[in-house]
């Protein structure tokens, strides 16, 4: 017997969003890896310190400081105009029961501090799972973040989130060998990275940038 799933209300409309994001469009996506090795000697100190913080919220830290250096991908494609924002306004893709997913913005990120933006995503969340999101967080959002690190996933293509510039996806860590100071060979955790971008916008040179600044803000991570 075939179960029939119908693609009406909330699941409709996420059906729809996706179709017009591809169809209205020209995205790319960009692979990389960044050694967390920083990334995760930071989260250590700061549970040390008394501070719960998750990978996500360091590797969102991250993006907005990489995102300051790198206007240009930060903003809104609307019509044949992109407009480009100040603020970092950083919507984050958040898995409902039910197969639903919702994306809704924290607004300003790049003024928040790793613990101001874990708070922040963990109200949205909340929020989320009992409908109480708003319009305007809902639409507002000027760049998206997706995180499966969670998962088997080491990259993948995120679906730009319609109107904005870029989306960034985050991949599971994983151990990789490389070669240590004095030569020898080390295991160091990796994180996979995954940047989709609308080319109308934002060229290929400029997003390898952005993605490149995003890793290297991971290698250096001081909260």
């Amino acid at each position: 017997m075939t179960k029939v799933i119908p693609l009406k209300g909330v699941r409709g409309m996420i059906a729809d969003a996706m179709v017009k994001s591809l169809a209205t469009g020209a995205q790319l996506t960009h692979h990389g890896s960044a050694d967390a090795t920083a990334l995760m000697a930071e989260k250590a100190r700061l549970g040390v310190a008394g501070t719960k913080v998750s990978v996500e919220d360091i590797l969102m830290l991250a993006l907005v400081r990489a995102l300051k250096k790198h206007p240009e991908a930060n903003g809104r494609v609307e019509g044949r105009e992109v407009h480009l924002s100040d603020a970092v306004d950083l919507s984050v893709a958040i898995a409902l029961p039910g197969n639903l997913l919702v994306a809704p913005a924290m607004f300003g990120a790049d003024g928040k501090d790793v613990t101001e933006l874990r708070a922040a995503r963990q109200d949205l969340a909340a929020r989320a799972k009992v409908n109480k999101l708003t319009v305007t967080e809902m639409t507002g959002g000027t760049f998206t973040v997706s995180n499966l690190g969670l998962t088997r996933v080491e990259h993948f293509t995120p679906i730009i989130n319609a109107g904005q510039i870029c989306i960034l996806g985050i991949g599971r860590l994983t151990d990789r060998a490389v070669r240590g100071a004095d030569g020898g060979i080390e295991l160091r955790p990796h994180v996979g990275l995954s940047l989709t971008f609308d080319h109308r916008a934002l060229d290929g040179a400029p997003a390898g940038d952005l993605l490149t600044s995003i890793c290297e803000e991971i290698e250096g991570m001081a909260v």
